[in-house]
């Protein structure tokens, strides 16, 4: 999708939705476009006005699909060939029934499967990526999806590269983007290779969107995370987030599961998309923020209290899962 978003006249942009998807994430790019339109057609130039999206929000089993929140949507049967087709993500309940989430949607993942190998480009919104995955078009190529489901992603579907941390990911022609919000993240991207940086920008400061979300990681709650692990990798995490200040030891922990290092390895990488080390890591940032706002520990207590005793090694690892050193996430 690099180049091929700069088309000839008119662009053809399908959203693709069906029973129980969230809708949200298609108003946000109907209603994102829309206002890049007119602020395009504002300052005109004679490149950008070349440049014509037709927007359609389409439906396997119109005329009305009902989306998550019960509302009935209106939707057209898809007709011809697109240049992009846009998949919002299903509403979810459970984490740990993809099967059933995704069983009801025959139908769409065979049309995006089969617009794919006709030269449509393809863009995923949140869980989306799931239905995306499904169609065996993400095999091979990085991805990302809403941070509390990426272990899911992985581990359902192992020759997907997911980029767990990424709010928006760009593969050759297919996009695919983090939780429900970076819908927005989506549309901005679109009006960028559209009508260029300039339109895009001033959208985002008229729709009061940040420019650039580069990562997920500041909104992850790895307490979150880890309730949505398989048992083995769940019980690798607890065991690991009653040991936070003691050293970590990939022998003893194998050991206290029974298994050897490389089957710990390898079943928690499956399970969770990451190391166990990873999982440590993650546990004693969380234990970090939480003491960051209950107490009045100095950071240096706060960083030997889950394990290190280097403050500027751990702020480094803090800032990277979290997007911001410590001192300002302790004064926001």
């Amino acid at each position: 999708m690099n180049t091929s978003l700069v088309a000839p006249k008119p662009f053809r942009i399908g959203i693709l939705v069906y029973e129980g998807c969230v809708a949200s994430e298609v108003f946000a790019l109907l209603d994102v476009l829309r206002i890049a339109g007119h602020i395009q057609k504002q300052r005109r130039s004679v490149s950008a006005a070349a440049v014509v999206p037709e927007v359609h929000v389409l439906g396997l089993a119109g005329p009305l699909v009902r989306v998550a929140s019960g509302v009935p949507l209106g939707v057209e049967r898809p007709r011809g060939a697109w240049d992009l087709l846009v998949v919002p993500g299903p509403d979810i309940s459970r984490l740990d029934d993809w099967a059933a989430v995704l069983a009801p949607l025959g139908p769409e993942v065979a049309f995006i499967r089969k617009a794919f190998a006709k030269g449509t480009a393809l863009a995923g919104v949140c869980v989306g990526s799931f239905v995306l995955a499904q169609a065996g078009v993400l095999d091979g190529r990085r991805a990302t999806t809403a941070w509390v489901c990426t272990a899911q992603l992985a581990q359902q579907f192992p020759a997907v590269q997911v980029q767990a941390d990424a709010v928006l990911v760009e593969d050759g022609a297919v996009v695919t983007t983090g939780a429900v919000t970076s819908a927005f993240d989506l549309a901005l991207h679109l009006v960028k290779r559209l009508w260029g940086a300039g339109v895009a920008s001033a959208t985002g400061n008229v729709a009061l969107l940040p420019q650039v979300r580069a990562s997920q990681a500041p909104y992850v709650d790895a307490t979150l995370v880890d309730r949505t692990l398989p048992p083995f990798s769940q019980g690798v995490a607890q065991w690991l987030q009653t040991r936070l200040a003691e050293p970590f030891k990939l022998a003893t922990l194998a050991q206290a599961f029974y298994v050897s290092p490389r089957t710990l390895l390898r079943r928690v990488k499956e399970q969770a998309g990451c190391t166990p080390l990873t999982l440590l890591q993650r546990a004693r940032v969380e234990q970090a923020k939480h003491l960051l706002r209950s107490s009045q520990q100095s950071l240096a207590q706060i960083t030997q209290a889950v394990g290190y005793s280097d403050v500027p090694t751990f702020s480094r690892l803090f800032v990277q899962q979290v997007g911001c050193s410590p001192a300002v996430f302790r004064r926001g």
